[in-house]
């Protein structure tokens, strides 16, 4: 099976968005895009390209998937992105305990308007 292991976002200033994404996950440079800047995780890719022409910033949403929730969340905020929704209770949602683990997650925008997922315990079908 494929393994999703890039993102592409279409960004204002891709300096300014590596800037972000090193400093609220920790992601590293890799290289050089001809419109921008790749960064990576050491698993994924976030190639951070410049908005030419008509396109349009952004992606749908992604997800990224933290050790400490509550410091993450802390991280983005200093940095520039803001609060969007979430922190669902999964055991209100559902009644089952069991369950309560099973995914958890909240959203943000970057500094650009871009969402992303943030969840410390995964999502159904995922491996950290």
């Amino acid at each position: 099976m494929a393994k999703l292991r890039h993102v592409a976002l279409i960004v204002n200033d891709p300096e300014s968005s590596a800037t972000f994404y090193e400093k609220a996950f920790g992601m590293v440079r890799c290289g050089k895009a001809r419109r921008g800047i790749y960064l990576t995780d050491g698993t994924m890719n976030l190639a951070l390209l410049r908005k030419e022409g008509n396109e349009r910033i952004g992606v749908f949403h992604f997800g990224m998937w933290v050790d400490d929730l509550d410091e993450a969340e802390k991280t983005i905020q200093e940095n520039g992105g803001t609060y969007l929704a979430g922190r669902p209770d999964a055991t209100l949602t559902t009644g089952h305990a069991e369950e309560s683990n099973s995914w958890y997650e909240c959203k943000y925008r970057d500094p650009d308007g871009i969402v992303m997922d943030i969840t410390h315990t995964g999502w159904a079908g995922a491996v950290k």
